[in-house]
């Protein structure tokens, strides 16, 4: 995690801390369930919170030392759960021998897990509702400006900005409900002991600790919990971070000098190069696109931990402590740096009507065909008719418009002011009212 793309709310949930007190929460809820079921004295469940309690405020105190601590003792244990339990232990005295009762290290980590992303779901879902604030609001704002839709870069038909926006606010509505159902997947708890027997622990210690933290029971966890589970959840970061960079792209074409329809906004004092004072160069969301890339790269590793040796190995666990952090926190920088962009984009409506007017009215080709068609010229000499003067018009010897009232071809299908009432555009906004109600409802 780099501090410069990191934000302190996500970052606090893979702190070493956070990821103690959860530890703490799942030992200590089990304790409470097998002291129900006679396991354990019920006498040693609460002195395991009392204990746990102070260990707790201790490493509230003091996070770096008490993990350092940990730390010191996993040098010596090599396990980090053993290490964990033992420092512990210190807190809570003789008790502390009934803590992990017939459990195993997978048991903790991987439920463990599974609080983690979804407190980071949390913040990534409220991260997009900012962003879908935010872009229906331009939307909205912007459903009736006129401006070129383009296909390969080249312009195509008349569209309207808002309806640009509302494309991707779609995009990101689909993205928030496939977050959702990520979440859904990946919050399960696994507290069965080695190989996912139960021999040792009760399923009902595994329905209590589940209960406690929100999360649902896994039915084979042979040890871990599924890593299809975490694959899902990562191929869902990759694809809001596609659709961030989607987006992003998008601003930065607009943003190019030679079409200059909408801008990130540029602060006061804000320098674009250090040699060329009139630069204003897209950085945020060229910024947005660098990142995307780097959300995407932890999907194959969540992939190939699907795969692991029996009933339990730890080759997912390295890739794991990288992947989760660095893309929740990574996906979380970006998804609030592209609302803020949105949230300031400034847009140039007359930059667009000159853009749409740039090339004499060749972007009404289609509305001339069809016309041509209906009249009853063949399709093949209604093209190519139409393809002849935008082809004139294209290298700039007169307007469209023009050249189709002097074409005696055209002309003996088309009345002229049959012809000049084909060039409206308001012709291609009569059903963005249609689009905005479905997008939107």
């Amino acid at each position: 995690m780099l501090p410069r793309y990191t934000r302190p709310q996500m970052a606090a949930i893979w702190a070493p801390e956070n990821r103690f007190r959860i530890w703490f929460e799942i030992e200590a809820h089990a304790c409470d369930a097998m002291a129900e079921l006679g396991i354990v004295p019920r006498e040693a469940a609460k002195a395991i919170w009392d204990g746990g309690a102070k260990a707790m405020a201790a490493l509230k105190a003091d996070p770096a030392g008490n993990v350092e601590k940990i730390d010191a003792i996993e040098r010596v244990t090599k396990h980090d759960v053993i290490a964990f339990l033992t420092w512990l232990g210190e807190f809570i005295g003789p008790e502390s021998r009934f803590v992990h009762q017939g459990m195993t290290s997978s048991d903790v980590l991987d439920t463990s897990f599974a609080v983690q992303l979804v407190e980071a779901s949390d913040l990534l879902l409220a991260d997009l509702d900012r962003l879908l604030a935010a872009l229906k609001k331009r939307a909205l704002e912007h459903k009736d400006t006129l401006t070129i839709g383009r296909s390969h870069g080249i312009h195509a038909e008349p569209t309207t900005f808002g309806v640009k926006l509302a494309g991707h606010y779609a995009a990101f509505a689909r993205n928030r409900a496939r977050l959702v159902a990520a979440r859904a997947e990946i919050a399960t708890c696994a507290i069965s002991g080695p190989v996912g027997t139960f021999a040792n622990v009760d399923p009902r210690v595994e329905e209590h600790v589940a209960s406690k933290l929100g999360l649902a029971r896994e039915p084979v966890s042979t040890q871990v919990i599924p890593r299809d589970r975490h694959a899902v959840f990562f191929a869902t970061l990759a694809v809001i971070a596609s659709s961030i960079e989607n987006l992003a792209t998008e601003i930065r074409h607009l943003q190019r000098t030679e079409v200059r329809e909408a801008e990130e906004f540029f602060s006061a004092g804000q320098k674009g190069s250090s040699s060329m004072p009139h630069k204003r160069n897209p950085v945020l969301t060229e910024n947005l696109t660098g990142l995307a890339r780097v959300v995407r790269s932890a999907v194959v590793p969540a992939l190939e931990n699907v795969t692991l040796w029996h009933e339990r190995d730890i080759s997912h666990s390295s890739a794991e402590r990288y992947i989760a952090p660095d893309a929740t926190v990574t996906l979380d920088f970006a998804l609030n740096r592209l609302a803020s962009v949105v949230e300031q984009l400034v847009v140039y409506p007359e930059r667009m009507q000159a853009n749409l007017d740039s090339l004499g009215g060749l972007v009404f080709s289609q509305r001339v065909l069809l016309a041509l068609t209906q009249k009853g010229m063949s399709r093949e000499d209604s093209y190519a008719a139409v393809q002849r003067n935008a082809m004139e018009a294209w290298r700039g010897n007169a307007s469209f418009l023009a050249l189709c009232r002097a074409d005696k071809q055209i002309g003996e299908f088309l009345a002229d002011d049959e012809l000049v009432a084909l060039f409206d555009m308001r012709y291609h906004t009569k059903h963005v009212d249609t689009i905005f109600r479905r997008v939107f409802g």
